[in-house]
């Protein structure tokens, strides 16, 4: 007998939890409350006398900006010798002029390769090749489009200093970043 007293209590239990349930009406819709928007019209603002020289765009001239930034860093990144690595040193050299590229679709640059005097003139001419086109690779991993450089060599061809010393040489291992 026991066994048909739980047997009741948990269907008396399970009709109590389906009724409860069932007190839902799932049938019917549910009523939405509709507004219709309220439109006011502008209201005249009192006139200022300073409200026209608010409303003034003052333009700026960003190339010009970028063109002073580029001729304050330099045209010219030196390298060591024997070397066509672009040196942290001339970081700031080779953003300024990216940017300058970057904000003038239609400047063009020549990348002029230069190498010391030391060395024969094949090995020079592929080194001073080798130096501006590591420049040109570092201005186009900063967005520069490849048609807007041209990485020239003139090997030991065009010396800034003529002399026979470590000064000397180290003033003629550069590229010079050139507009077109």
């Amino acid at each position: 007998m026991p066994m048909k007293l739980e047997k009741l209590m948990l269907g008396l239990v399970a009709a109590a939890a389906l009724s409860a349930c069932s007190s839902t009406k799932l049938d019917e819709p549910t009523p939405v409350e509709t507004k219709t928007p309220v439109v006011t019209a502008p209201q005249p603002t009192p006139a200022d006398p300073n409200a026209g020289s608010q409303n003034k765009i003052t333009t700026v001239d960003l190339g010009a900006q970028l063109d002073a930034a580029a001729a304050k860093a330099g045209n010219t990144v030196f390298f060591d010798y024997d070397s066509y690595v672009v040196k942290d040193d001339y970081r700031n050299v080779v953003e300024a002029h990216a940017r300058r590229l970057n904000n003038r679709k239609t400047l063009q640059m020549s990348l002029e390769g230069h190498t010391d005097e030391r060395g024969g003139s094949e090995y020079n001419l592929a080194l001073g090749q080798k130096r501006a086109e590591a420049v040109a690779k570092s201005l186009t991993l900063l967005g520069v489009a490849a048609s807007q450089v041209e990485p020239v060599s003139f090997g030991k061809e065009r010396p800034v200093d003529p002399g026979h010393n470590e000064a000397a040489w180290a003033k003629n291992r550069r590229v010079e970043l050139r507009d077109k």
